[in-house]
């Protein structure tokens, strides 16, 4: 059993290490304020050919694996979480199901921008009527002369402003009463493609979140990703992969978090010694440090077996439950070291925790991890 990283892997976590000090950290605070998306932020790594990172390079990605994916998302993830979503989501649900389900065209077609930065990965699943319940999809695409005209909904999705073309879910028809649900590639720029983006959120305030209307929209048939029918399964995969992302995210967050009260508490004085000397922030500090741990190698191990092609479902959804609860459990106690400054903006915790809150609901809420797993484990 070997823990160290590849030579690739740590070169990766150096060069993100830095760029995500130097780049990305510093402007976070005045993008949380203003939600000001981090294009130029993505157009440089774009240049760092880190847009395609585990996407095959006959597309422009990089030929890396998931565990590299990780490691960038927890690093962006650290600096600023808006920065980190909008990578976990570009990777994960953009580019992951079209390298996946898609034909060799369109992987050519609509992979490639996506690798290369010149399109932003983002997937329309969430409905009003059907988040955890993916099954109560209503977007529905009628097939009519080789063309589908497709009408719905969708809301709470990533990055749409910026993808020039996304895969989304909707019922193409019924089989013994029940839904079948495909997905189909649809350019964003289609006839009676409406993306609305003027949410209110809590945090990520500088990730772009948008809601999908659809009315009349067509795109030829071959734009079916997949099989006609293999929607709900194809949505499965790519939310399994996507959990990799959330918990690496969790980890990013969680550590910057226990950074900022670490170095807090060693200067702070209080009553003559510094917050650090007193048993009860150490224990905080160090259940802290253990919990991170713990949570970064639970993603890295979900990574790793998804990567030697072996079942990952299980600890996909194990990484994400943990990671994300114990990266709102660091998020919420660093508030409580910093006291009444932790309730500051200008010292960055609080928005630690109100960005820790998403990963808790996003890619499926902690308690439909719980069913996944219990099914897992055979209940």
């Amino acid at each position: 059993m070997n823990f160290d990283l590849t030579a690739e892997q740590e070169m990766i976590r150096k060069t993100m290490k830095e760029f995500a000090d130097e780049e990305v950290a510093p402007g976070a605070y005045e993008r949380d304020k203003t939600k000001q998306f981090p294009s130029e932020i993505f157009k440089k790594l774009a240049d760092m050919g880190i847009m395609g990172l585990p996407f095959p390079e006959q597309y422009g990605g990089g030929g890396a694996d998931t565990v590299s994916f990780a490691i960038v998302t927890e690093e962006l993830s650290r600096a600023c979480g808006s920065t980190g979503i909008t990578y976990s989501a570009h990777i994960s649900l953009g580019g992951a199901p079209i390298n996946l389900f898609g034909t060799e065209d369109q992987k050519q077609k609509y992979l490639t921008p996506i690798c290369t930065g010149e399109s932003f990965g983002a997937f329309g699943l969430t409905e009003p009527n059907a988040g955890s319940d993916a099954g109560g999809t209503r977007t529905s695409a009628r097939e009519e002369n080789g063309e589908f005209i497709i009408n719905g909904n969708k809301c709470f999705i990533t990055n749409a402003s910026f993808a020039k073309h996304l895969a989304l879910t909707a019922v193409t028809g019924e089989t013994n009463g029940e839904k079948e649900i495909s997905a189909i590639i649809v350019p964003t720029e289609s006839k009676g493609f409406t993306i609305v983006d003027n949410y209110e959120k809590m945090g990520l305030n500088s990730s772009n979140t948008t809601e999908l209307v659809l009315e009349d929209v067509k795109v030829p048939v071959e734009n079916l990703l997949g099989k006609k029918g293999e929607g709900f399964k194809q949505f499965l995969i790519t939310l399994d992969g996507g959990r990799i992302g959330i918990g690496a995210m969790a980890v990013g967050i969680a550590q910057a978090a226990y950074d900022k009260a670490l170095a807090y508490a060693k200067e702070r004085k209080q009553f003559g010694k510094s917050l650090s000397s007193f048993q009860a922030i150490q224990f905080k500090l160090a259940d802290m440090a253990m919990k991170i741990e713990l949570a970064r190698t639970m993603v890295y191990k979900a990574a790793w077996l998804k990567d030697q092609g072996r079942p990952f479902s299980k600890q996909a959804s194990m990484c994400k439950l943990y990671a994300s609860e114990i990266c709102m459990e660091v998020a919420d106690q660093a508030v409580q070291i910093h006291g009444g400054y932790g309730y500051m903006k200008e010292y960055h915790v609080e928005r630690f925790m109100r960005d820790a809150k998403l990963l808790e609901i996003g890619e499926g809420t902690s308690e439909v991890q719980r069913m996944v797993i219990a099914r897992q484990i055979g209940c």
